[in-house]
Formats: structure tokens, C-alpha cells, sequence
């Protein structure tokens, strides 16, 4: 039985400094709902963690924040570019898991989250961005993020995890 994958990107102190509170806050809502949908079916969920420039000094900073919280079963992947499948181990492990469906939610809708919906595509998965689950310090990324690619929305998600056995 294929698989939903979940990543959560780059949500961290330093790469969410110039965004709003709200913003975050908003998009924590829906990342941590849609976590809890996706965990009681024992779907995938991976963290993304940007480490570049993280120095021994800063390593706190560059930790996922407290209000997107990482359950045991949960994966964490470190990577130093934007695209989230550069030089990392995460399409072996979307491979080992069986996904093909690929939510994608975090930081930042300009940079990373992009990045890593196009890699996803490149590599044969089927990405889709979380709707309300976007974070950038420019709201004209967030909307044109949802303009120009696919998004999913959490009752969409709720049916596919309840009525498709996905």
C-alpha cells in the first residue's frame, strides 16, 4: 500500500526571523494538524532541517521550533541546499517508505519549499503544497506559491488518508 509523505521545511528560530508571527503561527496550525491526521495512519513524516552556515555556537538556533513539534516515529533529514533531495538521503528514504504522493509544507514558499516541490517532481513524485501551511517573509511568495502550483487542502488530505486506504 503506497504511502502520503509529509515534509516539514525548515521550520527553525534562524530561517524564521523575518517572518511574521502570525504567519507562523497560522501555518503551525495546519503542519501540526495535518501531522496528527497523517501519524494515526502511520503515514510518513519528515522533518527538514537547512543546516548551512551552522556553526557549534548557533546550533540551538538552527532546531526545529517548539510549536512544530517531532514525534519518535517521525524523520529528520539535514540538508545545506534549497532543494531538500540535493545531496541528502531523502528520496532513498520516500523510496523505502513507498510514497508517491508528496505534501510539502514549511519555509520559506520562495526558497526551499519551491526547490524541493520541483525536485520532488523531477525524481517521479507527486508533490502538492499544503494549503495555509506556507511560511515567507514576502506575502506575495505565499500567494504566488499557491497561484502556480499544485495545493491540497486538509479535508482533501482527511479523505485520501480515511476513504482511499492510500
Amino acid at each position: 500500500m503506497k504511502k502520503l509523505g509529509f515534509l516539514i521545511i525548515d521550520m527553525q528560530h534562524a530561517h524564521l526571523e523575518e517572518a511574521e508571527k502570525k504567519v507562523i503561527g497560522r501555518a503551525c496550525e495546519y503542519i501540526n494538524y495535518v501531522a496528527g491526521m497523517l501519524r494515526a495512519k502511520e503515514h510518513v513524516i519528515i522533518h527538514i532541517q537547512d543546516i548551512e552556515g551552522m556553526s557549534e555556537a548557533y546550533r540551538e538556533a538552527y532546531q526545529t521550533i517548539p510549536e512544530v513539534p517531532i514525534n519518535e516515529q517521525d524523520i529528520v533529514v539535514t540538508k545545506e541546499f534549497s532543494n531538500s533531495f540535493w545531496q541528502t538521503e531523502l528520496e532513498q528514504k520516500l523510496r523505502e517508505k513507498d510514497v508517491e504522493l508528496l505534501i510539502i509544507a514549511g519555509n520559506a514558499a520562495e526558497h526551499c519549499v519551491l526547490a524541493t516541490y520541483n525536485g520532488a517532481n523531477e525524481r517521479g513524485f507527486k508533490p502538492v503544497i499544503l494549503q495555509n501551511g506556507i511560511v515567507s517573509a514576502h506575502s506575495e511568495a505565499i500567494t504566488a506559491t499557491y497561484r502556480d502550483r499544485n495545493v491540497i487542502s486538509h479535508p482533501v488530505i482527511s479523505y485520501l488518508v480515511n476513504q482511499l486506504q492510500y
